[in-house]
């Protein structure tokens, strides 16, 4: 997966597009989402272009 984007950065070596080597995103794109009502901390986000390996 060289395809990497530069400017999406990526921990979640779960993920089907994440880059292990470099800790970024395949994607040209991502969705970010909540599972929480109100979020009010980072914890309460998602990312919502997750798919697992």
């Amino acid at each position: 997966m060289d395809n990497c984007n530069q400017t999406i950065r990526c921990t979640v070596d779960k993920c089907k597009y994440h880059q292990n080597t470099k800790n970024l995103c395949s994607l040209d794109a991502i969705t970010i989402g909540t599972h929480e009502a109100n979020p009010t901390e980072q914890k309460c986000t998602d990312c919502m272009s997750f798919e697992v390996r």
